[in-house]
């Protein structure tokens, strides 16, 4: 079995963080494992300033180390498994799904608002905001949530790492921001003004999650990252992500989806948003935790049929 490996990772400080945690993990498996890293420019990288949904396409963060992975200048590629497309390309296979940090979204007030009214503990920070407020997000999905929840707010874009975001928040450019719960942890940040948002408010598909991607048919490569997995991580994002491939979803179609233990079951639940704030299109399915693609795939066919179809299509128009 190969005595040393590359991991492959984006050139930001979560990127790093998070390679750093796998190197770790399998280090704690393999102690005289050699672990080199290798930090890579993406598409979505090299551009910070424009909003994701008008530079378009897929892969903005993957396929930069999906072409080193091919081109063998590292042997598995780190990724935040919510920006890596549904589809995989032939010769790469989902080697590992570790166990997933938190997946909520978090909204993070300004320090003046957060002082002026504290989080009661119900989760309903979001209803508080002023009238008008300005809420910093790089996603469609929040937007729209924002929107769906909120009509009088003002979703604005906003682009960097979660330090030059914060950034901008504390030097007053944002009421409020919407960021990930994995990142802050992985980063070991959370402000005083965070609050995690309740359970109606859905994250992205596998948001929270890993991704270790590596190249199919090398059983020793493959062996390394494969004892990294976890069984109920990897079925939560078969669900999710078999609903977003399904609607054909990616950084240009506002989705939204969560699925989760209940007991020997698995529970989805899933929300298409529409771009101009009216009504989503909701869903839940459960079923065995054996037949997690079929959960996710069946949802997204009801949901389809329930009305997801047209807001799929209006977000992709509005978007060209």
């Amino acid at each position: 079995m190969k005595v040393s490996l590359v991991v492959g990772a984006r050139r930001s400080p979560l990127s790093r963080a998070q390679a750093a945690w796998v190197g770790d993990r399998l280090r704690e498996r393999w102690p005289k494992l050699s672990i080199e890293y290798r930090f890579i420019s993406t598409a979505g990288d090299r551009d910070p300033g424009t909003p994701l949904p008008e530079i378009g396409g897929k892969g903005l963060f993957t396929e930069d180390l999906e072409r080193a992975l091919r081109e063998r200048e590292i042997d598995v590629a780190v990724h935040s498994l919510k920006d890596l497309p549904a589809d995989l390309p032939d010769g790469l296979m989902l080697g590992a799904v570790p166990s997933r940090e938190d997946p909520r979204d978090v909204l993070v007030v300004r320090d003046s608002l957060h002082s002026a009214a504290p989080d009661d503990g119900r989760g309903d920070v979001l209803r508080r905001l002023p009238a008008g407020a300005r809420v910093g997000t790089s996603s469609l999905r929040r937007a729209a949530q924002l929107r769906a929840s909120r009509a009088d707010l003002d979703p604005r874009p906003i682009r960097g790492n979660v330090d030059t975001r914060l950034r901008k928040l504390k030097d007053g450019g944002f009421e409020a921001l919407v960021l990930a719960a994995a990142g802050l942890r992985r980063l070991g940040l959370w402000p005083p003004g965070a609050h995690a948002l309740d359970d109606g408010w859905l994250p992205a598909p596998g948001q929270g999650a890993l991704g270790l991607q590596c190249r199919a048919g090398e059983d020793d490569m493959a062996a390394r990252v494969q004892a990294l997995d976890d069984p109920t991580a990897r079925q939560e994002v078969t669900a999710e992500r078999a609903l977003l491939a399904a609607l054909e979803g990616g950084c240009r179609v506002p989705i939204a989806a969560r699925a989760f233990p209940r007991g020997e079951d698995l529970c989805l639940r899933a929300a298409v948003y529409d771009v101009d704030g009216g009504p989503p299109v909701e869903g839940v399915e459960t079923g065995p935790r054996s037949s997690a693609f079929a959960i996710g795939r069946g949802l997204a066919e009801r949901m389809l049929e329930a009305g997801a179809s047209r807001l799929v299509e209006r977000a992709r128009r509005l978007s060209r």
